[in-house]
């Protein structure tokens, strides 16, 4: 395992002159902390009688009226499924005004780790020729990363009522499809913020599904995670952010987040022979994957 940080200050691609790369992601680190203070149980059932949005709507503030119940053996995998009478991922199918507004929530997270990723982190695409974003939403990962690097192939893989409407530029093309049955071949593949949405045994399908599709490590072949990393290190103000999202997740896709030692069974059981670890914030991390 490797960890590595920047000491340069480098400015550009946030819109804002006096504030670095690097601030503009702890910033929003911050913002999805005080997002996140509706899970804290002091604030909870305020937060619900008073109907505060938040993550991409109220559908993720019904669940949380649901979860006692699920806790104690309420029908459904997960809470969200117990309080809209489906998965999230089918009721997202099913109602397109939710559909667009999730999208467009992680499209906005996606442009500002974009930033960091092409600017401070050039050296992760050094040797890729192609490139798949897996599980990419609409494009704006994918897209940043064809922009920056117009020698990379790039594609986006979704399912597809998600990239139905998407159009694609020389370098990138949107792929419909479902990464649990197979996953274009690329010399690297892109999950950001996507293991954490699923347990285990899910998370495993999906990794082995990866090492099938992606080159040898000699070709430049590897995996970029874009996710959490739970670290016991970690101030008191993230280590509780990082709890929230695992909630948030338990509650809304049965899905977790992990420390290193998970993300290392994990990838042993998938075939990857090494990995990686780069903290780019005290809240994100990438880490690359090698078969």
């Amino acid at each position: 395992m490797a960890k590595s940080s920047t000491s340069d200050m480098e400015r550009g691609g946030c819109g804002e002159e006096d504030m670095t790369i690097e601030e503009f992601v702890e910033a929003q680190a911050h913002i999805f902390k005080h997002t996140m203070n509706y899970i804290h149980s002091t604030s909870l059932k305020c937060a619900v009688e008073l109907g505060i949005p938040a993550f991409a709507g109220n559908e993720f503030l019904k669940p949380w009226e649901s979860f006692g119940g699920w806790l104690k053996g309420g029908d459904g995998e997960t809470a969200f499924e117990v309080a809209h009478g489906k998965n999230l991922w089918n009721y997202g199918v099913e109602n397109v005004e939710f559909c667009n507004s999730f999208n467009a929530s992680m499209a906005a997270s996606s442009r500002v780790m974009s930033s960091v990723l092409v600017t401070k982190y050039k050296a992760m695409f050094e040797g890729v020729t192609s490139l798949v974003d897996v599980g990419g939403g609409i494009g704006s990962m994918g897209r940043a990363i064809a922009k920056a690097f117009p020698h990379i192939k790039c594609s986006v893989l979704d399912l597809p009522h998600v990239v139905a409407s998407c159009k694609g530029t020389e370098n990138l093309e949107f792929v419909a499809g479902d990464m649990f049955q197979a996953i274009p071949s690329a010399d690297a593949l892109l999950l950001k913020g996507i293991l954490h949405d699923w347990n285990d045994e899910d998370s495993l399908k999906i990794l082995k599904r990866c090492r099938e599709a992606i080159g040898s490590s000699e070709k430049g072949g590897k995996l970029i995670i874009l996710d959490i990393v739970m670290d016991s290190k970690a101030t008191r103000e993230i280590a509780e952010l990082q709890l929230f999202f695992d909630m948030l997740l338990m509650v809304n896709t049965n899905g977790i987040e992990r420390s290193e030692r998970e993300w290392e069974k994990l990838f042993k059981e998938a075939g990857f022979t090494s990995y990686k670890i780069t903290s780019i914030s005290s809240f994100r991390t990438v880490i690359e994957a090698f078969p």
